[in-house]
């Protein structure tokens, strides 16, 4: 079973930085592509950012565009999003996911089978 799991979430100060990172079980990372999505209560998921298999192509919400940063270690099959000038409106749970058709660049979360269960991020103003 493929399992994946956030961590790094917590309470910031609005302009601070956070780090995220998404460990995956996933034996071959080169079988997937790893997105980054958040939810806040009573909105639908949204797409956040998104890495290909081989980390040679990242797509971002136009939200957090030059602000978050995706990247991956392949060897170790890890992701992470570092975000920063983090701002209120960055508050939501989390969550990464794995997009197991390499050769698509996914922004739907129905192009994601695989879901971490979410991580926590509070930016206070």
């Amino acid at each position: 079973q493929v399992q994946l799991e956030e961590s790094g979430g917590g309470l910031v100060q609005a302009g601070g930085s956070l780090r995220l990172s998404c460990a995956a079980s996933l034996r071959n990372a080169r079988t997937y592509n790893m997105g980054w999505f958040r939810q806040v209560p009573g909105k639908e998921r949204e797409f956040v950012a998104v890495i290909n298999w081989n980390g040679g192509i990242t797509q971002y919400a136009d939200s957090v565009k030059d602000r978050f940063t995706i990247g991956r270690d392949i060897p170790k099959n890890t992701g992470y999003l570092q975000m920063g000038d983090l701002k209120p409106e960055d508050t939501a749970v989390y969550y990464c996911a794995a997009d197991i058709h390499p050769w698509r660049v996914g922004t739907a979360t129905s192009d994601y089978a695989y879901w971490g269960q979410g991580t926590q991020v509070t930016v206070s103003s």
